[in-house]
C-alpha cells in the first residue's frame, strides 16, 4: 500500500503533490496533544474564545486568494464560488464568536430546589471526517460552533484536498490559536475505525455518503460516542401549476449546478405537474445548454470540471442507465475530448422509478426531470426517496407552498420559491438516510455539548 496521499489537478489530471500518510505516532501524538489542549480552552471564558474565532476569521479573509487557488486546483471549484466559499467560512467564525455565550448561557429551571438549572459543558476532542466538495466550508462550519463550546477538534479530510486540510491547521495556528485546537491527520480511510475507538476521542461529525455514514456510526455507536452525520441527498424541487416558470427556471438552473453539481443539498429531482411539463422542461433545458463549462480559474467558466475521474464516470454510468430504462437524453450525457474530468450540464426527462436518476443521487451537474399527474402526486414523488437532506416548493402561491414545505415534504431543510441552502442562522441537517442531527444555529452548537441538570437542595 502506498504511504502517499496524492492531488490531482481535475481540470488537467496532473499530478498537483505527494503528502506522506501520517504514522501511528504522529497520530498518538495529536491526540495526546487534542487532550491536553481541550483541559487549558475548555477554562477559558467566552470572550477569549471568541477572540480566537475573530482572528481565524481575520487570517481568513487574508489568506483568501491563496485558499481559493488551492481549492480550485485540488478539487476544481469555479473561482467565483471559492471567494464565496472562503467568506461564509469567516463570518459563520463571526456569528458563533457574536452569540456562542448566548446560545450556551445557562438556563434556569423553576422546582423544588433552592436553584436550578441547565449547563452545557464541552465534551472533549471531536473527530471531523470531512468531504472535498467544499473543503473549507465543511470544515469550519463544524469547527466554530464546536470550538465555541469549548471543544477541541482532530481533522480527517478527503484524501484528494490534503493541501487545502493542511493549509486549515496552518491557518488556524497563525491566527494565534493556541496548538491542537484543530489538529490535520493525514490518514487513509481504513484507519478511521482505530481513531474512533480511541477513549480520548469524545465525538464524531461527519459529512459524506450515506455509505460511510453508516460505517462511522456503527464504530461509534459500539462505542457510544455521539455523532452529527450529514449525509448524500436527492433533493426534489416540486414546480406547482402555479408557479412562474421564470422563477422556476432560474431556481432550478442555479440549485442544480452549485458547485459544478457536486453538493449535497443541490437541486437534483424535479417534480413538475403535468400542466407545466413540457413548457418547464422547454425552457430548464434550453438554460442548462448556455451554462458554460471549462477552466475553473476562468471567472466566465459557471461549471468546472468533476473532482476525479472516477466521480465522472459514476455518474456517465448513471445517465447511461437511466437512458437505457427509457429516460430522454435534452442535452450533455457525454464525456467531452481532452485531460481532466469534465462533465456537461445534462437534463434527463420521462425519469421514472427504477431508473438511477429516480432512485439514486446524481452527484454532479445532471438532472432529473420527473412529471406528475397533479399536486398530490408530485408531493408523493418528492417523498419517494430514502433521503431526506434538503427540497423546494416553487409556487405563486406562497401560503399554500408554506404548508407544504412545512408539513408534506419530508426534508430537513424545505425552501419555497429559492433553492436549498445553509445559513449560519439556521440549523441544517437531514432525515432518513441523509443522517441526524443538526449543524449551524444555536442547534449545531449544542450538538457537542453535555447538557448538564445542576440541582441545589
Amino acid at each position: 500500500m502506498s504511504n502517499v496521499l496524492t492531488s490531482v489537478n481535475p481540470a488537467t489530471g496532473k499530478e498537483i503533490a505527494t503528502y506522506e500518510i501520517h504514522d501511528e505516532k504522529k497520530v498518538e501524538r495529536a491526540v495526546s496533544q487534542s487532550r491536553k489542549t481541550f483541559e487549558e480552552w475548555r477554562q477559558l471564558p467566552f470572550s477569549k474564545r471568541a477572540f480566537v474565532l475573530k482572528n481565524i476569521a481575520k487570517e481568513i479573509r487574508r489568506e483568501k486568494d491563496r485558499l481559493v487557488k488551492l481549492a480550485v486546483l485540488e478539487m476544481g471549484k469555479p473561482i467565483q464560488q471559492g471567494y464565496y466559499e472562503v467568506e461564509k467560512c469567516a463570518s459563520t467564525l463571526d456569528f458563533y464568536a457574536a452569540n456562542g455565550a448566548k446560545f450556551l448561557a445557562d438556563v434556569v429551571v423553576k422546582t423544588d430546589a433552592r436553584k436550578s438549572y441547565v449547563s452545557y459543558q464541552p465534551m472533549g476532542t471531536v473527530l471531523a471526517i470531512m468531504p472535498w466538495n467544499f473543503p473549507y466550508w465543511q470544515v469550519f462550519r463544524a469547527f466554530a460552533p464546536a470550538v465555541m463550546a469549548g471543544n477541541v477538534m482532530i481533522l480527517k479530510h478527503a484524501s484528494n484536498v490534503s493541501g487545502c486540510a493542511l493549509v486549515i491547521e496552518k491557518l488556524i495556528l497563525n491566527a494565534g490559536a493556541p496548538k491542537g485546537l484543530l489538529q490535520t491527520l493525514l490518514i487513509p480511510p481504513s484507519r478511521i475505525e482505530k481513531l474512533i475507538d480511541d477513549p480520548r476521542i469524545a465525538a464524531v461529525t461527519l459529512t459524506g455518503s450515506t455509505a460511510a455514514g453508516s460505517k462511522v456510526a456503527e464504530a461509534a455507536g459500539r462505542n457510544l460516542k455521539k455523532q452529527v452525520l450529514e449525509l448524500g441527498g436527492s433533493d426534489a424541487y416540486v414546480i406547482l401549476e402555479d408557479a412562474d416558470l421564470d422563477i422556476a427556471v432560474e431556481i432550478a438552473v442555479r440549485g442544480r449546478l452549485v458547485n459544478s453539481g457536486q453538493s449535497c443539498i443541490a437541486a437534483k429531482r424535479f417534480v413538475v405537474v403535468k400542466s407545466v411539463y413540457k413548457e418547464f422542461e422547454r425552457r430548464f433545458t434550453e438554460e442548462m445548454k448556455k451554462a458554460t463549462y471549462g477552466d475553473p480559474m476562468d471567472e466566465k467558466s459557471r461549471i468546472g470540471p468533476m473532482a476525479r475521474i472516477d466521480l465522472r464516470d459514476q455518474l456517465h454510468e448513471q445517465v447511461k442507465s437511466s437512458i437505457a430504462k427509457g429516460a430522454k437524453l435534452l442535452c450533455g450525457g457525454f464525456i467531452p475530448d481532452g485531460p481532466g474530468s469534465y462533465y456537461p450540464p445534462t437534463v434527463l426527462s420521462k425519469v421514472k422509478k427504477g431508473m438511477p436518476a429516480y432512485d439514486e443521487e446524481l452527484f454532479g451537474p445532471a438532472a432529473a426531470i420527473i412529471e406528475a399527474k397533479d399536486e398530490k402526486d408530485a408531493m408523493r414523488i418528492a417523498n419517494d426517496t430514502i433521503y431526506g437532506l434538503g427540497g423546494g416548493i416553487i409556487s405563486k402561491n406562497r401560503a399554500k407552498a408554506e404548508k407544504l414545505a412545512a408539513q408534506e415534504l419530508q426534508a430537513g431543510s424545505c425552501f419555497v420559491n429559492d433553492y436549498v441552502h445553509s445559513d449560519p442562522l439556521l440549523p441544517f441537517g437531514g432525515i432518513k438516510q441523509s443522517g441526524y442531527g443538526r449543524e449551524l444555529g444555536s442547534f449545531g452548537i449544542h450538538e457537542f455539548v453535555n447538557i448538564k441538570t445542576v440541582y441545589v437542595k
